[in-house]
């Protein structure tokens, strides 16, 4: 029944099915890797109501085939219905061979050493291909099962240095298998990629690559929603950077910038507006010291980078001027990376979508499909977006929200 529902804003609704189903406080909240005191200011109201990844979690957890139905007077959706199978899990076909690669325990090696030198192209190549394709997803999925077992082949069997080396190589590798999998994997699938991730940065024993580590594992903790503790994550890897600032290289300053815009975004999903832009401020001041025009080359951090998270801060702050004005001061053909440039797109679509503004929303969701598919089609916000689209967006556009939508592969 959703009679006890009509007119509760999202928290208490979190409520009321939790208790209608007799699981505690404590239960849910660590079912969904959150302290009973964040569920507590959910349900309370004192906290912002849950982003749609966590939301979609907490419907999972409570049985809730809609995430619509957790939905309260605080996030009007105008009666859209919000599948939990359409947002929770896209798969992808890369996946099966990448779960194999991963899980392979490589019982026998081959006898030859390794060549680091090649391993190293391959990889940056993957990177170079996951930024430029407009089908990354797609494109790196089908070489990255053989690229994991060399890589890992090679780690295994270098000595010394060389060993290290290898290790180094692999973290940043799983860093790529997580960028792919995300959103089309089971959740214990990606812990065991960001697990690995870290263990190959400690066996490579170096402040770069454990920083790079970090900055994996901490993705995944905080789309499963361990806000604090992905926060915490990033902030001793850059501690780990510091000393090195002055002397260091510029990928470590901009590892150190890509750390402080992760802990940016991070507190803005949880409404942590001061700490947000205190570490955006952060990695800005250290973009300024990068030469013109660098971005790393797998996090891309770099100004035009840095400019992007503002847009993302201010929509997840629900501050759709901000994140518009934000938005103006950017230009696009200055990012590098496709993904990235779609991923603005997206952004400035929750803009307006905050605004309910569905005919602007939808304009830049199918810019940003245009420059790659992938960053809306594996987008549980942008799929979100196009599923209400659908239903409130009117008359005028609803031909092009359809079309919209069955691309994406969206129930109508």
């Amino acid at each position: 029944m959703l009679d006890d529902l009509e007119g509760k804003k999202t928290g208490r609704r979190i409520q009321i099915i939790r208790e209608r189903k007799g699981m505690s406080r404590p239960v849910l909240a660590g079912l969904v890797g959150r302290s009973p005191e964040w569920l507590k200011g959910i349900e309370s109201g004192r906290r912002l109501p849950p982003r749609l990844p966590m939301l979609v979690r907490l419907a999972e957890v409570l049985a809730v085939g809609d995430v619509a139905v957790l939905v309260g007077t605080d996030m009007d959706l105008g009666g859209a219905s919000i599948p939990v199978s359409s947002f929770a899990r896209i798969p992808h076909e890369a996946v099966p061979a990448i779960r194999e690669a991963v899980r392979d325990p490589l019982l026998t090696v081959p006898d030859s050493p390794a060549d680091l030198d090649m391993l190293r192209a391959r990889t940056a190549e993957a990177w170079h291909t996951w930024h430029t394709s407009p089908t990354h997803r797609t494109d790196v999925g089908r070489i990255l099962p053989s690229l994991v077992t060399d890589v890992r082949a090679a780690a295994r069997t270098a000595e010394g240095r060389e060993r290290r080396e290898a290790n180094a190589l692999l973290s940043d590798l799983w860093a790529l298998v997580q960028h792919v999998i995300v959103w089309a994997s089971e959740p214990e699938f990606l812990w065991v990629v960001a697990d690995r991730a870290m263990a190959a940065a400690q066996e490579a024993d170096d402040p770069l690559a454990l920083a790079g580590g970090a900055w994996t594992l901490a993705i995944v903790q905080r789309s499963g929603g361990d806000v604090d503790g992905a926060i915490t994550l990033v902030q001793d890897a850059a501690e780990l950077l510091r000393p090195y600032l002055e002397d260091g290289t510029d990928e470590l300053r901009a590892m150190y910038g890509a750390l402080q815009l992760h802990a940016a975004t991070t507190a803005a999903r949880a409404g942590r507006e001061g700490d947000a832009w205190r570490y955006w401020d952060e990695g800005e001041a250290v973009a300024r010291r990068l030469p013109r025009g660098y971005h790393h080359r797998w996090t891309m951090f770099g100004a035009s980078n840095v400019e992007l998270h503002a847009v993302s801060i201010g929509a997840d702050l629900s501050k759709s001027a901000t994140a518009m004005e934000r938005a103006e001061r950017i230009n696009p053909d200055t990012i590098p990376s496709r993904e990235r440039r779609a991923r603005l797109m997206v952004e400035i679509a929750r803009a307006y979508y905050q605004r309910r503004d569905f005919t602007s929303s939808l304009h830049w969701l199918e810019e940003a499909y245009a420059i790659s598919h992938d960053s809306v089609h594996y987008s549980p916000t942008g799929r979100q977006m196009v599923s209400e689209i659908v239903d409130q967006g009117g008359a005028l556009i609803d031909r092009r929200a359809r079309a919209f939508a069955e691309r994406l592969g969206l129930p109508l």
